[in-house]
């Protein structure tokens, strides 16, 4: 089965105006009405990207996301959230969520965001995602960029990296870049999709 946007919402009508927002544009996808359904289905081969709504009848979206994260997901997640849910969706983020849209959402943020999540995940599939590949690319940082790199995965901003090592913000700044080059990403999302996965206990 090819690449799929799996939106996951109790709403019908979002359901169904998500669904033809995206195939209006061109990109396949399936709908669910709950958190249960889509895990009911779910299998760690999927391809493609989950939309999902962080207030779900039942199983909320964040209780999903970690038992995506339990499975062995690695499929890019984007929550549709309320202005009152912010504080939790960047804690999500900070879990390995790819992003967060507010409610109402713009449709073409919103479609440029699946677009950008669906090619993140091509690309970590094209690039195999394999933890010797991954493994290989976390031993080339310095001893310096791994604490910078925890820090980064740890929601720290550069200037609360750079008062807790004792280094300057310009410091932090070129480990930061750095550790992005080495580790072949654009930001703290996307390097959180490939290394918290790695250093989650083996089922």
């Amino acid at each position: 089965m090819g690449p799929l946007v799996h939106v996951v919402d109790d709403d019908e009508a979002i359901r169904d105006a998500l669904a033809w927002l995206l195939k209006s544009r061109r990109l396949a996808c399936r709908t669910w009405a709950s958190g249960e359904a889509f895990l009911a289905a779910f299998d760690a081969t999927l391809r493609g990207c989950v939309v999902l709504d962080v207030r779900l009848g039942g199983m909320s979206g964040p209780e999903c996301f970690e038992q995506m994260l339990a499975r062995g997901a690695t499929l890019p997640v984007l929550f549709l959230t309320g202005h009152g849910d912010v504080p939790l969706a960047v804690q999500m983020l900070r879990r390995g969520a790819w992003h967060f849209v507010e409610k109402p959402c713009n449709d073409n943020e919103l479609v440029d965001l699946v677009q950008e999540a669906l090619a993140f995940d091509a690309r970590n599939r094209a690039d195999q995602g394999s933890r010797a590949n991954i493994e290989a690319r976390l031993a080339s940082l310095t001893p310096r960029e791994q604490e910078v790199m925890t820090r980064i995965l740890e929601g720290k901003l550069n200037k609360q990296i750079a008062d807790a090592l004792d280094i300057s913000m310009r410091t932090v700044e070129v480990h930061r870049a750095r550790v992005f080059d080495k580790m072949g990403v654009r930001s703290a999302v996307e390097l959180s999709q490939i290394v918290i996965p790695l250093r989650r206990p083996a089922p």
